[in-house]
């Protein structure tokens, strides 16, 4: 199933195409930005089969994250349409899971925006690859989650160096924010009162940046397609 294929669950009755026209609007995405070139290599030795992030360019590095919240978006609605879903959390955690999975729905429509309307061309919707992960088991998708949440906080904290327009890393900077909220909560529903995975802070109380390519090596467990950056 392709993650276009995933709906974006809402965390409440409204309309949730009004919750992201909002969402828009706030982040900075009222008018044109210009930016340069798309993300795609001109190298005729590079697999046409492959997604190639270029990251010499605001697009590549905005393609990156869009990849990364496709996948997040896609995980967090298989958890709440699961069927086990309602007898393998409580009420609190379903609630909390389901406005993480609202929140990843608006982040990755949110990027695709800021691309599309700028006039770069976004990625194709991936197909995830979620055969390792036990639905039915709380520890499972907590532990899962945990990952993709602290792995996507990683992602945002390696790659900002490469923006050049202040918008894009802008939105970038109130997207990590709320990653690192979702990394927190998920955090206190594995360990009470724990704020954090093992070794994701460090000593100076600075969360962990990943670089692009350690962060996509993590990620291609869970994404069937083939996913490279260059010039990162």
């Amino acid at each position: 199933m392709l993650m276009s294929d995933l709906a974006s669950p809402s965390a409440s009755p409204a309309d949730p195409r009004a919750s992201r026209r909002s969402f828009l609007k706030l982040a900075g995405l009222g008018g044109a930005v210009l930016v340069a070139a798309g993300c795609d290599s001109d190298d005729p030795d590079s697999d046409p089969t492959a997604v190639t992030l270029d990251f010499s360019n605001d697009f590549g590095v905005l393609n990156y994250a869009y990849a990364l919240e496709q996948l997040e978006a896609a995980f967090y609605a298989t958890v709440v349409m699961n069927a086990a879903f309602s007898s393998t959390f409580n009420a609190d955690e379903q609630a909390i899971l389901r406005d993480l999975a609202a929140h990843e729905g608006i982040h990755r429509d949110l990027l695709k925006a800021a691309i599309a309307m700028n006039g770069g061309t976004p990625i194709p919707n991936l197909t995830p690859d979620f055969a390792s992960i036990n639905f039915a088991s709380r520890s499972s998708v907590l532990g899962t989650a945990q990952v993709f949440e602290d792995l996507g906080v990683a992602a945002y904290n390696g790659a900002g160096q490469y923006l050049s327009d202040g918008t894009f890393l802008t939105i970038a900077g109130k997207i990590v924010s709320v990653e690192a909220r979702h990394a927190s909560v998920i955090s206190s529903l594995l360990s009470a009162n724990s704020i954090a995975g093992s070794g994701v802070i460090d000593a100076n109380g600075l969360d962990r940046a990943l670089a692009p390519s350690a962060v996509l090596s993590a990620a291609s467990d869970f994404i069937v397609d083939d996913i490279r950056a260059i010039n990162a």
